[in-house]
């Protein structure tokens, strides 16, 4: 009996100071929208289909980075360009290829 009272004054007065707090609040201002282009673009997918093959090009901001070949017989495979100097390198499973990031932090 000695600790339900101190227990119940001690939560009439949390009561009574977060009503009090709650009288008190102001509406939040509504939150802008994203600007355009915030967000991170889908790849620009180009496909051609030469003698059989079929080559998919996927580019970034203009820049081609990755060809998925798929040949008319045998696995598909891709080139993946991992510097931007433009030299590719085969990869037969992107799951087992060691992509390190680079982040392009300026560019002109």
């Amino acid at each position: 009996m000695k600790k339900t009272i101190p227990l119940i004054l001690a939560l009439t007065l949390s009561l009574a100071s977060t009503l009090s707090l709650a009288q008190k609040l102001e509406p939040i201002a509504e939150i802008p929208p994203p600007p355009a282009g915030a967000n991170d673009p889908e790849p620009e997918i180009t496909i051609r289909n030469r003698g059989g093959d079929r080559y998919e090009e996927y580019r970034l901001h203009g820049q081609l980075y990755m060809i998925k070949v798929t040949p008319r017989v045998g696995p598909a495979y891709y080139l993946v360009s991992r510097e931007r100097g433009g030299a590719f390198q085969r990869v037969n499973d992107l799951d087992r290829a060691q992509m390190i990031p680079q982040w392009v932090l300026f560019s002109w």
